[in-house]
């Protein structure tokens, strides 16, 4: 049995096999998933064969949802929070959650796996010992090479997503 704590669990970020053990077991163990899209979680879930009480927390509802995670928190349950791929609060929906669990003094644990920054990175040929990440860049032009430009001397490498 797990203890009372948010899990953010890392999911596949392309094949439904590249989930870690410890992942799977979390998965099994909590009483609730918080999930960013509850139809791609569901596919995960089935592929392992798992079955979890399961909602929905994504970027339109993520504020909404937290005092009810948080009451859960209080109440000695776990929850796992997983985003459609790859790490939550990473370019994804979770940081309002994660920071309101934190300050309400409750536990947070990371369950590493897959991330598509450091998959890219690692297979891109660029140097990797020093590298920025960006997210995603608005998609004004304008706006995009401002943040750019901010950028432009830094000697490190720009993982970007698109």
């Amino acid at each position: 049995m797990l203890e009372a704590a948010l899990y953010i669990v890392a999911t596949p970020i392309g094949h439904l096999d590249d989930i870690t053990i410890r992942a799977v077991q979390v998965l099994r163990e909590v009483d609730v998933i918080a999930a960013e899209d509850t139809r791609t979680a569901q596919t995960l879930m089935r592929a392992h064969g798992l079955q979890k009480s399961m909602l929905s927390l994504h970027r339109d509802n993520e504020a909404q949802r937290i005092q009810s995670l948080l009451r859960r928190l209080e109440a000695g349950e776990s929850v796992a929070l997983i985003s459609e791929a790859g790490t939550p609060c990473i370019s994804d929906p979770g940081y309002l959650l994660v920071r309101a669990v934190v300050e309400a003094g409750h536990k947070v644990t990371p369950v590493p796996g897959a991330s598509a920054v450091i998959a890219a990175l690692s297979a891109s040929g660029l140097p990797s010992h020093h590298f920025v990440f960006l997210g995603f860049l608005p998609q004004r032009n304008g706006r995009r090479k401002r943040i750019l430009k901010t950028y432009k001397y830094i000697p490190a490498t720009l993982v970007l997503y698109e």
